[in-house]
């Protein structure tokens, strides 16, 4: 987690058994409130503290009664990008809560590599509802966020109700080693999953220095004007890759200077390692997630995407049915949203309102 360096004078203090760490305390815990009572941007969410499996989370949440909506966020995200949704469902009469997931925000970010597992991350989920009192929930994750998900269902069955993924389908656990895959598929060429495995720290060093860059490029629609990128050579050795991205020819329609000031101010704060981390632990979950090969997800489950989404390549309704009806044994339904992107609840938040608002209504 984010540990407090002390300083040599405070060491000295306390090793002396002299006053003065009281003043420090004193201001760690405003520092802390100050952290919780920021201004929300989105009307009627509060932000808190809780401890969760080892670290500190924080949280935005809305709605104190009805059944608990957990939503998680993928990479390179944050609880902001469920701001659509978080009144609409509270609103609608459930409680909603949002981590900042392991790594992001507020939240702790531990130092080594395997606290990002997928273990880990699962762990997070059912430690919010331990902290908040509550028996299950539905689980709702985009992105990295329905990786989390889908494993916290499988790893803790008995904790979530249900469970929505957006973007990211279930599939087969694979056979062989995903990133010796990746390796043969990809050879010298740029891939990002590649790049954020290399050694070094190389992907948070170039994403850190420019933090706009690379989310300007990212969060955009499949139809957006870019200008020409900079680097065209397909080749790892020609460069990282925010050059590869070309840059955005002005916001998308969804997508507010407001809104993009306020992603990149907090991953100025905190950086993008905590993020990567959960790409290099691609072959860690794979390893370690043996003993779920034949486990199946049974809880009622819908899966949402964008058409245009990169991440289902093209994948038709009939297609991504096929594809979980083998590891998801009640999908209650496939929403695919036409000229829609990988960004899908902030692209279109009225078309996945409706969606999770008919798929939780019917559980009822």
């Amino acid at each position: 987690m984010r540990f407090r360096w002390m300083s040599a004078s405070v060491l000295a203090m306390l090793v002396s058994g002299c006053g003065g760490i009281d003043a420090q305390t004193d201001a760690e815990t405003v520092q802390e409130e100050k952290m919780v009572m920021e201004a929300s941007p989105v009307a009627g969410v509060t932000f808190r503290f809780i401890e969760t499996n080892g670290i500190r989370m924080r949280i935005a949440e809305m709605g104190d009664q009805g059944p608990l909506v957990l939503l998680a966020h993928g990479w390179p995200e944050s609880w902001y990008s469920w701001r659509h949704q978080i009144p609409v469902l509270a609103n609608a009469g459930y409680r909603v809560v949002v981590p900042e997931m392991r790594g992001y925000g507020k939240t702790d970010a531990p130092e080594l590599v395997e606290d990002y597992d997928i273990v880990h991350l699962a762990a997070d989920m059912v430690g919010v509802l331990d902290a908040l009192g509550e028996e299950k929930a539905t689980i709702v994750g985009h992105d990295w966020g329905a990786v989390v998900a889908s494993n916290a269902v499988l790893l803790h069955p008995e904790r979530f109700s249900s469970l929505v993924l957006m973007s990211v389908p279930h599939r087969p656990r694979g056979t062989a080693s995903p990133m010796a895959a990746m390796t043969a598929q990809v050879g010298d060429d740029f891939f990002y999953i590649m790049y954020h495995n290399e050694p070094g720290g190389v992907a948070e060093a170039e994403y850190d220095g420019d933090p706009r860059g690379l989310l300007s490029r990212l969060y955009l629609s499949p139809d957006s004007p870019r200008e020409a990128p900079e680097v065209t050579d397909p080749k790892r050795s020609a460069g990282g890759w925010i050059p590869r991205l070309g840059a955005a020819i002005g916001l998308p329609d969804w997508l507010t200077q407001a809104d993009l000031d306020y992603y990149v101010a907090q991953f100025e704060s905190t950086g993008f390692r905590g993020g990567v981390n959960y790409y290099r632990n691609i072959q860690r979950n794979w390893e370690i997630t043996e003993h779920l090969a034949d486990a199946k997800i049974d809880v009622p489950t819908l899966f949402i995407a964008g058409e245009k989404d990169v991440v289902i390549r093209g994948a038709t309704v009939p297609m991504l049915t096929e594809t979980m009806a083998g590891v998801v044994t009640d999908l209650r339904d496939v929403v695919l949203v036409p000229e829609i992107g990988h960004w899908i609840q902030q692209e279109d938040p009225v078309a996945t309102n409706k969606a999770l608002l008919d798929f939780l209504k019917s559980l009822q």
